[in-house]
This record gives C-alpha cells, structure tokens and sequence, in this order.
C-alpha cells in the first residue's frame, strides 16, 4: 500500500501553528481548496479528535479533555486538513490524535466502542508519521473487508514510543477481529506480531490486559 499512496507537503507555516491546531490558509477555512474542485465523496463522514497532553496533568474527569477538530466526508477536505495539523512526530509526549467515524465519540463510554477493543501497533519515536497515515488512508478508502466493525484509530506519543491503535466495534466477532487485524498489518507491511485487547478488560485490570486475539 506504501507504494501506492501519494503523500503532500504540509503548507508552509505548519511549524509556528498550535497542536491540534488548523491552519488559516488565507481563504478563512482549511477545506477552502476542496470547494474549488469536483469533491470525491467518501463513503462515511470522519471526525479528528485532539487529545491534550497539558490537560492530562489536571485533576479532570477521564475523556475531558478530548475535543473534536473537524469533520471530512471528502478526499478533498480529508488532505486540506491532513496538510494542515501536525502529525504525529511533531506532537507533544502524551497527546493522542484521533480519527473516527462521524457521530461515533473515542471514548470507552461511547455506545458504539462500549463492546469493542482495539489491535495496536507500536513504534519507534518519531516512526508513527507512515503507519497513520497509511492507516487513515485505509480505513477512509474502506479497505478493510470487515469495515463496518471499525470505529476509528487513535496515535498516542509516549516518553519511549509511538502507538497507532484501531478500535472495533464487537470484540465477541472473532472472524472479523482477525480479519482487521490481519489486513492492517498486510496494508502497513508490519512484520511483528499485534495483540487484540478488548475494552473492557482493559477497565477491570490494574495492568496491562492480556490479548484477546494475536495475528
């Protein structure tokens, strides 16, 4: 999939903006250019959610602190706006950067992610910026065979590494669990094996949680 995906520079700029933060390109709106041209629909709406690691450091409720940024339904505004926010490398340790499907919040709380789990791939520092975004590309394409079991995917920065993470719906649905699994490794050419952690045994342990699935 590497091989395939056509990447563009960020605008310039992009290095005096805000984390989370879009960039005014002089027309007032990041998607200002996708208005311009024939728009290629996607087949669902996406939300990116900004997660503040300076917000994490206060005695606040658990998911306070995650704000949407926007949402896209276009090719179009998807790359305005992915050309615009900084990815992953240039973040803050303990920022998490998120993209899920319209109307659907990443939190565990959410109805739709309640009985879910999430496959995570980690990385070096500084090594995300590839595997999310060709992750995005993969899941606003609707590559993945059981795509309606998809919620999202988040990109968290930690002190040691960098984690790219895919949240399902119904962790009980093995085949599809595997499914996704297995395709996401094929589609970033991930050599290493990825664990499947269901949400809810991640609240009840004190620790890591074990993984349901592994591929």
């Amino acid at each position: 999939m590497a091989e395939d995906t056509e990447t563009r520079p960020a605008s310039a700029g992009a290095e005096e903006r805000e984390e989370g933060e879009i960039a005014d390109d002089g027309d007032g709106s990041a998607a200002a250019a996708a208005g311009r041209v024939s728009a290629h629909p996607l087949e669902n709406a996406w939300t990116f959610w900004f997660d503040n690691p300076q917000g994490k450091s206060r005695a606040v409720a658990w998911g306070s602190t995650i704000h949407p940024i926007h949402t896209f339904s276009t090719v179009e505004d998807f790359w305005s706006l992915y050309n615009n926010i900084h990815h992953p490398s240039k973040l803050n340790v303990g920022a998490d950067f998120h993209c899920f499907k319209d109307k659907i919040e990443p939190k565990w709380e959410d109805p739709i992610c309640a009985n879910g789990g999430k496959w995570t791939i980690s990385c070096g520092k500084g090594k995300s910026d590839t595997f999310w975004l060709h992750t995005l590309l993969a899941l606003i394409g609707e590559q993945f065979d059981f795509g309606d079991e998809i919620c999202g995917a988040v990109v968290s920065v930690r002190k040691n590494e960098e984690r790219v993470a895919i949240w399902t719906k119904n962790a009980a649905n093995e085949t599809a669990q595997i499914s996704i699994g297995k395709q996401w490794k094929e589609f970033l050419d991930y050599k290493d094996s990825i664990g499947f952690v269901v949400h809810e045994d991640a609240k009840r342990s004190d620790k890591s949680a074990k993984n349901r699935y592994t591929v």
